[in-house]
């Protein structure tokens, strides 16, 4: 490992490149051991020579942006994270299309929609992760997905090559697309909105906005949405009709303001949640024989 670090700050500044990082600093969940190596990088130049050396060494590599969809292993993950995030943000408006880098937060790019009083983003308001990672999953809320706005991406391929991607071409489904699948790490993209009056572009997210804060435990860190919605059914209401409003394992909770969520409610690890989220999933079945998928994403040494 000390071979891959030194090729590293080779080609990056030296705080550019950690040792050992907590992930735990890097999730919305709060959750998390240490990352082998932790990469931030400014660059398109310096994401490609990250991959190359990952892949050269035959290294795990996983791409991060806000941690906000993620639950990693309490001991820590192998090999490089590179993390896509505010070193790597910005956003270019062209008429009624912006092109967005990957790590831009979502609340900033439908900010700057707004301001250009573009509309068709207002959903994206609220979700608390960057663009690249809104991509991959095909993020979406209030009825609004990643698939009815994005034009194209801008991905570095597993051979080290910029390419532009239609975005019918993504295969983009239900919390799904075929990124990951095919190597590709998001740099940018660019979605195409619709001119809209000011007025009501801001009262549909000041709307958003007020669900979320009724609705959501925002106050606690959580990783989102906990499970999939499964087909014909609400997975926070078959929770709370499970009777599992409050089921509390260590220090991880089902959320009493909202039962799709579950949140850190008190120094929780990620065998905490994983225990709660078995228990959840085994119960649920149990009552209603519906399966709960996980919708948060399981990364690290489990």
């Amino acid at each position: 490992m000390d071979t891959v670090i030194e090729q590293l700050k080779e080609v990056l500044e030296e705080d550019q490149v950690l040792v050992n990082e907590p992930m735990c600093r890097h999730t919305t969940f709060r959750i998390g051991g240490p990352a082998d190596i932790f990469i931030i990088p400014k660059t398109t130049e310096d994401i490609a020579h990250v991959c190359s050396i990952a892949k050269k060494e035959k290294l795990p590599l996983f791409v991060l942006g806000n941690g906000s969809n993620l639950l990693v292993a309490d001991q820590g993950m192998d090999g490089i994270v590179l993390q896509i995030y505010k070193n790597f943000s910005g956003i270019e408006v062209s008429g009624n299309e912006l092109t967005i880098q990957a790590g831009t937060l979502l609340s900033t790019a439908a900010k700057a929609a707004q301001t250009e009083e573009l509309t068709g983003f207002e959903f994206a308001g609220g979700i608390p992760g960057t663009f690249g990672g809104a991509v991959v999953m095909n993020a979406g809320a209030y009825g609004g997905e990643m698939v009815q706005v994005l034009k194209e991406v801008d991905v570095l391929t597993p051979e080290g090559e910029v390419k532009t991607i239609p975005a019918q071409d993504l295969e983009l489904g239900y919390r799904t697309s075929n990124i990951l699948k095919n190597g590709y790490v998001v740099l940018s993209g660019t979605i195409a909105l619709e001119k809209g009056e000011p007025e009501q572009i801001k009262a549909l997210m000041d709307k958003y906005s007020a669900a979320r804060r009724t609705k959501q435990p925002l106050e606690l860190p959580s990783a989102g949405s906990t499970f999939k919605r499964p087909e014909g059914y609400f997975a926070g209401k078959l929770i709370q009709d499970a009777g599992l409003r409050g089921y509390q394992v260590g220090g991880a909770r089902v959320s009493d303001k909202h039962c799709g969520f579950v949140v850190n409610q008190d120094h929780a690890t990620a065998a905490d949640v994983m225990q709660l989220i078995g228990d959840v999933q085994r119960i649920v079945k149990e009552k209603f024989d519906v399966v709960l998928e996980p919708e948060v994403k399981r990364v690290g040494r489990f």
